[in-house]
């Protein structure tokens, strides 16, 4: 009798370990706290996936609510997002290769890890649409930051003068950091006490005043930069991201970020600057930009 319940004993604990084995229906691998699962095998669009199939996506493990197929991790309802996996493939419309051709001399602060980090932030960001327009969107969005700043060679404004102007004093919060701590950061040069603080609130970061934040931790800068570009018009009529899911085209891109400061006349040269860029980062990523180039 002891010998079958030693036998009885195993044998559960080895049931219970395979129920949460990469691949197993139901959540991925549990792990102590603060640590992340390891990765589910990566999405497929072709594979059909029963109610509690896991998968990972963009470095976070997924399950299904339902039965589905063809239906992107975060861009669905279908999928619930299980939380940062480790040892995983990346499956980001740009790979890391091609993020390095794109930006050969940047600062190693801007790393492709960070990058797919804060992709969890906005889930429907270049996973939207047919691959073709998720590549354009990243591509895009790439662009922009090539261009902000100049091919990810800078995580701060370098005109030191400009710091003091980022302070909006009609906000009834102010600037706590003080008047010169909002200046440009990250991909976009993100900027402005305002901006700083609806970005933190959206993203459950104080970055009001905490606005180093930006400059010192890459996926956090990665993420302002996708929080503008998801959720803000600007001076345009649209989100970059629903110009480029829509059919807008990378010319309403502009106008989103610089409206006439560029577009209408404003700056020729500098659209043109932007389409030649977007031109060359489509063809890294091995995509056709489409139409609608100008603003």
């Amino acid at each position: 009798m002891k010998r079958i319940k030693r036998f009885l004993t195993v044998l559960s604990a080895v049931v219970a370990t395979a129920a949460f084995l990469p691949g197993a229906a139901g959540a991925a691998a549990a792990a102590p706290s603060g640590e992340a699962s390891p990765c589910a095998p990566l999405w497929s669009a072709t594979t059909a996936y029963p109610a509690g199939g896991t998968v990972s996506h963009h470095g976070r493990n997924w399950s299904a609510a339902w039965w589905t197929q063809n239906e992107n991790p975060g861009a669905t309802t279908v999928w619930a997002d299980r939380g940062a996996c480790t040892g995983g493939v990346s499956d980001f419309a740009v790979s890391e290769a091609q993020f390095d051709a794109i930006f050969p001399e940047r600062d190693p602060f801007y790393t492709y890890q960070g990058l797919i980090d804060a992709l969890h932030a906005y889930p429907r960001f270049a996973n939207t649409g047919t691959p073709q327009t998720r590549a354009r969107e990243a591509a895009a969005f790439l662009t922009h930051a090539d261009f902000e700043s100049v091919g990810l060679r800078y995580v701060k404004e370098i005109n030191e003068a400009n710091y003091g102007r980022k302070c909006d004093d009609t906000q009834p919060y102010g600037c706590p950091a003080g008047r010169e701590a909002y200046y440009g950061r990250g991909p976009i040069m993100f900027s402005w006490n305002f901006n700083y603080k609806a970005a933190g609130d959206a993203l459950g970061l104080d970055l009001l005043n905490d606005p180093w934040l930006v400059e010192r931790d890459p996926s956090v800068a990665w993420q302002t930069a996708l929080w503008y570009w998801n959720t803000q018009n600007g001076p345009g009529t649209m989100t970059s991201h629903d110009a480029m899911v829509g059919g807008a085209g990378f010319g309403e891109t502009i106008r989103s970020l610089n409206g006439a400061l560029e577009c209408d006349g404003g700056n020729p040269e500098s659209v043109a600057s932007r389409v030649a860029r977007y031109e060359r980062i489509t063809g890294i990523v091995g995509t056709a930009p489409g139409t609608g180039l100008t603003c």
